[in-house]
């Protein structure tokens, strides 16, 4: 048997959200937007308010919510986007979101996501990235399942886009100390942890879930100036000027960096097919963990993408969760 051709697709890094939205009618769609009230949130959700879709933001601020989605239906002419508060480090307000979702969804679009410059917690104590970029959305997209299945049936397959980040390369998940209890804490590395696990996740629930319609992909939108960053120390500053100068990365327009989520979210080619890593709008190689990330910054490490250790992640995730 010949083998398979590599997915790819018509787009590329210079590649717009409305580039891969043109032509595609997505009436009748129902989506989630997280970290909706700025960056690439707001984009992510305008591109797809004006493709059609039906679009719920979900914001820790609903005033700064309601304002964003004003303007998307302003400028989109568009049916103006439901907001609904969320904070994904509350596990209280992800039950209550969840518990009052009605109907299926067909596209859920885990974009939220915080950085700190220092150690952080949770009342569980859970360390605030992990526990926000990672568990949150983990809880989200769990208790979302059966509105997924139910979309699954109405579309031909629902799909969840899981953020991740070049900083993924930075490090693996450390199942020994996921809350930075015993290591000494750097919030790059945390950060980096958080992102692995946004990809493990895709890939393990879609070996999960694939049977019930739903893939899901992780994708990496590049260097984008957000809100993401209002947080950063000095040094996490330097070390993202410096890898901007070594040429790791170069900064997209807001634009540009939702073109990946939306590839992920609508492209004909992921439509059955998931557990994977985007970059610039197409599948990323993927290279071995003691890679450099200078020498690859559009390559996905092996661990991001191992089978067991998602499949590990997601019983840690969940034993964390029924605390």
């Amino acid at each position: 048997m010949a083998a398979r051709e590599p997915l790819s697709t018509p787009f590329t890094s210079s590649s717009t959200a409305d580039d891969v939205l043109r032509g595609v009618d997505l009436t009748g769609v129902r989506a989630i937007v997280t970290g909706a009230s700025s960056g690439l949130g707001i984009e992510t959700a305008r591109a797809l308010t004006a493709a059609g879709a039906e679009v719920t933001l979900t914001v820790r601020n609903t005033t700064a919510g309601d304002a964003v989605a004003e303007a998307i239906a302003s400028s989109t002419g568009g049916i103006r986007p439901r907001v609904v508060r969320l904070d994904l480090a509350d596990r209280a307000t992800v039950t209550r979101f969840v518990d009052g979702w009605d109907g299926p969804l067909h596209l859920l679009i885990n974009n939220a996501g915080v950085v700190t410059g220092g150690l952080e917690r949770t009342r569980e104590g859970w360390e605030l990235q992990f526990a926000t970029n990672h568990l949150g959305h983990f809880a989200l997209a769990t208790g979302l399942h059966g509105a997924l299945a139910q979309g699954a049936l109405d579309r031909d397959g629902a799909r969840i886009v899981s953020v991740s980040s070049t900083a993924h390369m930075r490090s693996g998940v450390d199942f020994d100390d996921l809350h930075f209890e015993r290591r000494s804490y750097d919030p790059q590395i945390a950060y980096a942890q958080s992102k692995t696990a946004n990809s493990l996740f895709a890939v393990e629930a879609t070996r999960r879930w694939a049977s019930d319609g739903i893939i899901a992909n992780a994708v990496n939108p590049g260097g984008v100036a957000t809100g993401l960053q209002r947080n950063f120390t000095t040094r996490q500053k330097e070390s993202l000027d410096a890898a901007e100068a070594a040429g790791v990365f170069r900064y997209k327009t807001v634009e540009q960096g939702a073109a990946t989520s939306i590839v992920a979210a609508v492209a004909p080619e992921f439509a059955h097919s998931g557990g994977h890593y985007l970059d610039d709008a197409q599948v990323a190689y993927t290279v071995p963990n003691d890679a450099d990330l200078a020498q690859h910054p559009h390559g996905v490490k092996a661990w991001a993408l191992n089978p067991a250790t998602a499949q590990r992640l997601w019983t840690a995730s969940t034993n964390l969760l029924r605390v």
